[in-house]
């Protein structure tokens, strides 16, 4: 679904679904103190969030990953699948699966390390520690208390913070800011800080870190461009675009997750033809769309920068994961 404008800010709305979110909250409460969680026999780093989407957890995952290669280790990534149809214990194969198979998000984190797609994340461990192993990313399950995670690593987006504040429906949490930071370890607050995250998140330590566009954004420079994009926060897209100074004549936002089927892709062909225009998404939204429809779009990558890497490093270094 499309993330609801009403979550960015308390209002009405928010304040008539508070008695649902009394119900959502109670119900996460007791899924999590009444959860058996299985010990993985090798350490488990949990890259997690607060809000439903957009926060950055991916390019997180992906950035904790490639430290720890660089470290000597051999990650492997841990993913439900979040709308794939493979109930796994899978190991993710990009010339084989498909995002209806596994998802989108596991198909760009097997790009980077060995991926598992598992609905039982301890079946997914073991699988995982099975085929060499010897550390688990897990891109989800936060709130899924199924798998001890050793370390826990929230994300918060700096400029969105947690919307309202409020828990699902009246607002974008899953539960409260103050009880995920009881089971997290380490933050990580992706761009500015303009909602005193880390005011809000102490004394857990806090790594500094921002999005950065790919090379492709100069292919963009005096170009005209359809931007379509099917996130958590597509505006977040958009305005990166605008802030390289690239010409969008058209945002498209789609729901999160969105299957692009040949109806859309018509229609934002159409699009671009009218307005002459490139069109251009993510590489995120790329696996989802139909093979010989990307020749036709600019396919926009993010990388994750480190502002600040240090408040990690001690989180990792008690198993043995950093140097």
């Amino acid at each position: 679904m499309k993330t609801p404008e009403f979550w960015a800010h308390d209002g009405r709305l928010s304040r008539l679904l508070s008695p649902l979110s009394g119900v959502w909250a109670w119900h996460m409460a007791r899924r999590l103190r009444q959860g058996r969680s299985v010990r993985a026999g090798i350490p488990v780093v949990c890259i997690g969030n607060v809000v439903a989407g957009g926060a950055g957890k991916t390019p997180v995952a992906l950035a904790v990953a490639q430290h720890l290669q660089q470290q000597g280790m051999t990650p492997h990534f841990l993913s439900r699948g979040y709308g794939g149809r493979v109930r796994g214990p899978v190991r993710v194969d990009p010339q084989q699966h498909s995002f209806h198979d596994v998802g989108d998000e596991p198909l760009l984190l097997a790009q980077v390390a060995p991926t598992w797609v598992s609905r039982n994340r301890p079946a997914g461990a073991q699988a995982a520690q099975a085929a060499g192993a010897d550390v688990l990313v897990m891109d989800d399950g936060f709130q899924n208390p199924s798998l001890y995670k050793d370390i826990s690593i929230l994300v918060l987006d700096g400029a969105y913070g947690v919307g309202n504040g409020r828990v699902l429906p009246a607002g974008p949490c899953r539960e409260s800011l103050d009880r995920a930071v009881m089971r997290a370890q380490a933050v990580v607050i992706m761009g500015d800080d303009r909602h005193d995250l880390g005011r809000q998140v102490h004394p857990l330590p806090v790594a500094r870190a921002q999005l950065k566009p790919g090379p492709e954004l100069a292919q963009l420079q005096g170009q005209r461009v359809i931007a379509f994009a099917g996130l958590g926060r597509p505006q977040k897209f958009f305005d990166m675009l605008r802030d390289y100074g690239v010409e969008v004549v058209t945002a498209q936002a789609f729901a999160d997750h969105h299957p692009y089927d040949a109806k859309d892709t018509a229609a934002l062909l159409a699009l671009a033809q009218q307005n002459s225009a490139v069109l251009v998404t993510t590489a995120k939204d790329c696996v989802r769309l139909p093979i010989d429809f990307r020749r036709h779009c600019i396919i926009v990558t993010v990388a994750l920068e480190w502002g600040d890497l240090r408040p990690l490093l001690p989180c990792l270094q008690q198993l043995g994961l950093a140097e």
